[in-house]
């Protein structure tokens, strides 16, 4: 899950920094550093979004690979990358854990785990991507727990075939709620972390304790769903401009002219609210009611991230903390640098520097 597919071994002379690479079903946002490994010396080096267009990738899946190898090709002109870390939606993720003995040799576990496939992937083996992260381990007991992410080969293969199309050299791809984990997540921060995507078509949702995502999943509801709530309530011929005002600067706070938005996007956001509760009720009894597991802290990005009061919604009705994550927690340092992708916008870019920070990982 760490680097998650190895299509061909990475020549030894590519050590030069990626771009990472962020798509979904609307945009390709993109980040990249400097070459300095140190987070006070780092540096912002590149960083952009382009649309993608309506058809070209639908939950995460490319419908249009001419499309998206033209949105590539844009992206390389604007960068002049050669090599790139990419996103992989969560949409079509298995993730799973299971147990191999301890010290088993590292040459073994992967023929062991394709074993494991079977009774937790519904695809034959034989048409699956897959890696793992061995989680860390107490000096006791005869197993070690082992997260395991999946993907279909041909998932992997169209934005791979699509990356070379364009003439890029894809060196990983990864699930986007891994790569915002380590964006966003700090690195000494214990238990479980559910991280909220709060995007414009859906919302995704991640679980990962100690920085390693252990579970994924999506809600089809995004600030397209608010905005439509939204002019229910306030008139069909405002403008998405005016929509997205209203949820930044209004959003869940209840005022004398703004009641009939504030219950527009409070029925929307509860539709959320009652998904991630389900998400977390899931995890506490699947993992026993583990203190150890159990999640302490929501963290929200995404461009929908930006409704106001959200924050505090969630953290009343779901009785966990709750903030809007900071993307340049484990990247640059505040003290020493002043990123120029302002707060509002930043919180969009977190898969994509998650993604260039796999260099510094």
């Amino acid at each position: 899950m760490s680097v998650f597919l190895r299509i061909m071994p990475t020549p030894t002379f590519l050590t030069m920094p990626a771009v990472g690479v962020d798509i979904s079903d609307t945009s390709l946002k993109y980040i990249s550093f400097d070459s300095s490994w140190s987070k006070k010396e780092r540096k912002l080096k590149q960083w952009g979004d382009i649309t993608i267009p309506n058809g070209v990738v639908e939950r995460g899946q490319v419908q249009d690979k001419g499309q998206l190898v033209a949105v590539l090709k844009e992206f390389k002109t604007e960068t002049k990358a050669e090599f790139v870390r990419v996103s992989l939606p969560e949409e079509r993720a298995y993730l799973f854990e299971t147990e191999i003995k301890k010290n088993t040799p590292l040459k073994e576990v992967r023929g062991l785990l394709e074993f494991k496939l079977e009774e937790n992937v519904p695809i034959p083996s034989r048409d699956v991507h897959f890696d793992y992260t061995i989680l860390p381990q107490s000096s006791e007991g005869r197993s070690v727990q082992v997260a395991v992410a999946a993907y279909a080969k041909e998932t992997i293969q169209q934005y791979y075939e699509a990356s070379i199309e364009a003439g890029l050299h894809p060196i990983s791809f990864e699930i986007e709620a891994q790569a915002m984990a380590r964006a966003v997540i700090p690195r000494d921060l214990g238990g479980a972390v559910m991280l909220v995507d709060f995007g414009r078509t859906r919302t995704g949702v991640g679980i990962a304790c100690g920085g390693i995502l252990l579970y994924t999943s999506t809600i089809d509801t995004g600030g397209d769903s608010l905005s439509q709530a939204l002019r229910k309530a306030v008139g069909q011929d405002i403008s998405e401009r005016d929509l997205t005002m209203i949820k930044n600067t209004q959003g869940l706070i209840r005022g004398v002219d703004s009641s009939d938005a504030y219950e527009a996007l409070l029925g929307a956001v509860s539709v959320i609210k009652d998904e991630l509760a389900t998400r977390m009720q899931y995890w506490h009894l699947r993992n026993g009611n583990s203190d150890a597991r159990r999640i302490n802290s929501i963290v929200l990005c995404g461009g929908s991230a930006n409704l106001k009061g959200i924050p505090s919604y969630l953290s009343e009705t779901l009785m966990v903390p709750t903030v809007r994550g900071n993307v340049w927690e484990n990247a640059l340092s505040l003290e020493e640098t002043i990123p120029p992708i302002d707060r509002q916008h930043s919180f969009g870019y977190a898969t994509a520097i998650g993604l260039a920070l796999r260099d510094a990982s």
